[in-house]
């Protein structure tokens, strides 16, 4: 009995000494149930003392810290440096600080009474875990990560007197988008500590258009033309330029191809000069002028190839170098020279413009039968004879000076007919149809005169393109005051030019392409015949300082 006695007497003071330990942990927690204990650290921020909103806001500034920390995205030998922040660094357990609040304040009275006495001897510290914002993450590698890409460079071809030289492709590199911000999103979920980090992402290989056996085909010409030019310096170096700027491109099956990109912009920095142009139904220098001519050029060698033409204007009056329809008009922002290699096999542009010839020859695989035979015909549907004539006001001559700047251009219709000649038959096919506006003759008037009245009168004049009222002023004694009327330019017509307003082009329908050839595309045939047969009778003509013709 006094055994037992002695045994309940321990165990009652145990119990009493267990439960006042257990009382002073809970009074303990009460005191402080509003801040976090002394010792808790959220992904290596001291929380101590802090409310759950106070260590929210602790830990958020740790986050925005970190996002400056530096990334270095790698593909093959070439990088991109970022940041976490605009990787879109997020994040992501935010309820950490829930539960860092409740260590020690959390659970029953043992669980609560041992975190506490842990705290005593050691820290507790809770990780943080990030992840990254995917659509912010997936525009940043959409939109910067493009940097990274290699470009491939497709095989192309040279020609040096006369023999074709193949230049091998180059195999490119391009970003996987998707398996990219896989790659970023998985080592910020499971490997960002806050350390600058590098992480390499997913790339595929781009391979280049062009091997040696498709760039070898090219060998055979699928057409040839030839224009005449010979003008003023500026046009002539005009056309040179142009013709330097389409030489040695390259077409792949299926590539289309626009002229005026290629040639463009027409500016001094580019290599253009000054030379004459049509603005408005007028003669207006602009730097370019005379580029139509290397258009046109290109387009009969195109037809003659028989390659898809996509888009063509003509010029909105006729030119002396080909016959209507043949020509091909280009203006930036206006009009085009479109056209697509519809072959087997790459095609190759060679363009030359020396001593007033100007040859395009196109070459690629020929596969047309040698005794098909390919012509196309011009044909004249309309005529419109030009009336009266355009007066120009020129504010910086005296009354009385009057300028003949522009023959009458005679209006026309025109339509190309494509003939092809093969085992005894013949197939003719419209190519397009054209209209040429009719001009009448165009004068510049002066207009500088002290005299009110005067000025009224002629400007009245010029309005109602009235020459006969301009004379009669300036004979009535109005130009007697040293002012001279300039002599008129001889009676030739005049040529359209590249930068002139473009003609709604009549629709066009492009002859069916075969794969047949045409006797003379191998023999580079000339397009226009001697100078005295090429000048159609009603193909116009302006004139230089000298008096002389000037083509555009």
């Amino acid at each position: 009995m006094k055994l037992r006695r002695m045994l309940l007497t321990a165990a009652a003071l145990s119990l009493a000494v267990l439960s006042g330990g257990l009382f002073s942990v809970q009074a303990d927690a009460s005191d402080s149930a509003g801040t976090i204990n002394k010792g808790v650290y959220i992904g290596g921020v001291d929380v101590s003392g802090m409310t759950v909103e106070e260590a929210s806001q602790a830990v958020e500034a740790k986050v925005a810290e970190m996002g400056n920390t530096k990334v270095t995205l790698r593909v093959a030998d070439k990088q991109l440096d970022t940041t976490a922040a605009e990787l879109g660094l997020t994040w992501e357990n935010k309820s950490v600080v829930n539960e860092a609040a409740g260590l020690g304040k959390s659970g029953n009275l043992i669980k609560r009474y041992k975190d506490n006495k842990d705290l005593e001897n050691e820290t507790k510290t809770f990780n943080l875990t990030y992840t990254t914002d995917s659509s912010k993450l997936a525009s940043f590698v959409n939109t910067e990560c493009v940097q990274l890409n290699c470009e491939a460079q497709d095989g192309s071809l040279t020609r040096e007197n006369g023999y074709f030289e193949i230049v091998p492709g180059v195999t490119g590199v391009k970003v996987d988008v998707d398996k990219s911000v896989k790659a970023i999103t998985d080592y910020m979920d499971t490997a960002f500590n806050g350390s600058p980090a590098s992480i390499q992402l997913a790339a595929e290989e781009v391979k280049p258009k062009g091997t040696e056996e498709e760039l070898s085909k090219v060998q055979d010409v699928l057409g040839t033309a030839t224009t005449y030019y010979g003008s003023t310096y500026g046009r002539n170096v005009n056309v040179e330029v142009g013709a330097q700027r389409l030489n040695g491109h390259l077409l792949y099956p299926g590539d289309s191809f626009s002229v005026t990109d290629a040639v463009v912009p027409f500016t001094a920095e580019n290599g253009y000069e000054l030379a004459p142009s049509y603005e408005s139904g007028k003669v207006v220098d602009s730097y370019g002028g005379g580029i139509c001519q290397v258009s046109t050029t290109l387009y009969n060698a195109v037809l003659k190839s028989e390659l898809d033409v996509l888009a063509r204007s003509n010029h909105t009056m006729t030119v002396s170098y080909v016959d209507p329809s043949k020509d091909a008009a280009i203006a930036e922002g206006l009009m085009d020279l479109v056209f697509q290699n519809n072959t087997d096999a790459p095609i190759y542009i060679e363009g030359y413009a020396y001593g007033g010839e100007l040859t395009f020859t196109i070459y690629g695989h020929e596969t047309r039968p040698a005794d098909r035979v390919v012509e196309y015909v011009s044909e004249v549907t309309s005529r419109t004879t030009p009336e009266g004539v355009k007066l120009y006001a020129k504010p910086d001559q005296n009354v009385g000076y009057v300028a003949q700047i522009q023959s009458a251009m005679e209006g026309l219709t025109a339509v190309l007919w494509k003939n092809v000649y093969y085992n005894g038959e013949t197939e003719t096919t419209q190519v397009n149809s054209s209209f040429y506006q009719a001009t009448p003759t165009s004068y510049e008037i002066g207009t500088a005169t002290d005299d009110p009245s005067v000025s009224a009168a002629i400007y009245e004049a010029i309005a109602a393109n009235d020459l006969d009222m301009v004379n009669s002023i300036i004979a009535n004694g109005a130009g007697g005051t040293g002012q001279s009327e300039t002599e008129a330019p001889p009676e030739t017509e005049a040529p359209t030019e590249a930068t002139e307003a473009p003609q709604t082009d009549a629709p066009q329908t492009e002859a069916p392409q075969t794969d047949a050839p045409q006797t003379d595309a191998t023999e580079a045939p000339v397009e226009n015949p001697p100078a005295e047969e090429q000048v159609p009778s009603d193909a116009p003509q302006g004139y230089d300082e000298n008096g002389q013709p000037i083509q555009y």
